[in-house]
């Protein structure tokens, strides 16, 4: 019998992304009680642990970027429960398979691909040849999606060769944040700047926003990103 519940497969499970926004903010919607009991978040990652480090990993993340009123053991032990952990290199095909026998049933699965953009392509590979691109598996990218046009169109033709459009999500959160949007209402507001701020006109954009967070551990992202 097919399982009806949603499941939750994130890569790149111990990286900064992850320990600092995508676990926070899915214990803050367990906290909430808006995520259905049954929810399994399924953990993945070239580091090597067993269960029980990665629980400890994800323990000390909520610990550290979680506000402490809204953290109580109860709800710490409730979201811990759901996490189980798989090592995975994504360029060895071969691993796909034990991923497969955690996930299960595939039915409702979704999954989110916290990796750098070289990964996605083997990573989507080694997902469609152990079952888990069927239909009702949904698929989301976070930024960036290669560094130019060249380098994101492999990107989009090996996801649209295992997911359809309509279960493909692209992420990129700087485009929700306010001076963006804000660059919309500045054009269209203002009948000196609407004509001439178009493709013809601009080269680039370019936003510098002062962090108060240091490179860590992320020096290679970067080095290849910018």
């Amino acid at each position: 019998m097919p399982d009806p519940c949603t499941h939750l497969l994130l890569f790149g499970a111990t990286g900064d992304l992850s320990k600092r926004m995508l676990l926070p903010s899915l214990y803050n919607l367990d906290a909430d009680g808006l995520l259905p009991d049954c929810l399994r978040i399924i953990a993945t990652a070239r580091s090597v642990h067993d269960n029980a480090e990665f629980v400890a990993i994800a323990a000390a993340a909520l610990d550290q970027f979680v506000d402490a009123d809204r953290r109580t053991p109860d709800r710490i032990a409730r979201f811990l429960a759901r996490l189980s952990y798989v090592p995975l290199d994504a360029n060895k095909p071969e691993g796909f398979a034990a991923l497969a026998l955690a996930v299960g049933d595939p039915a409702h699965l979704a999954i989110f691909l916290s990796t750098a953009p070289s990964l996605f392509g083997p990573t989507i590979a080694g997902l469609a040849a152990a079952g888990l691109a069927g239909p009702g598996v949904r698929l989301a990218l976070e930024k960036p999606l290669g560094s130019d046009l060249g380098s994101s169109r492999p990107i989009n033709d090996a996801v649209a060769a295992a997911y359809p459009e309509d279960r493909t999500f692209r992420i990129d959160h700087y485009l929700g944040k306010e001076t963006v949007q804000n660059l919309l209402a500045l054009r269209f507001g203002n009948t000196l700047f609407e004509p001439l701020w178009n493709a013809a006109g601009i080269d680039h954009v370019q936003i510098t926003i002062a962090e108060t967070v240091g490179l860590e551990s992320r020096a290679g992202y970067y080095d290849g990103m910018g």
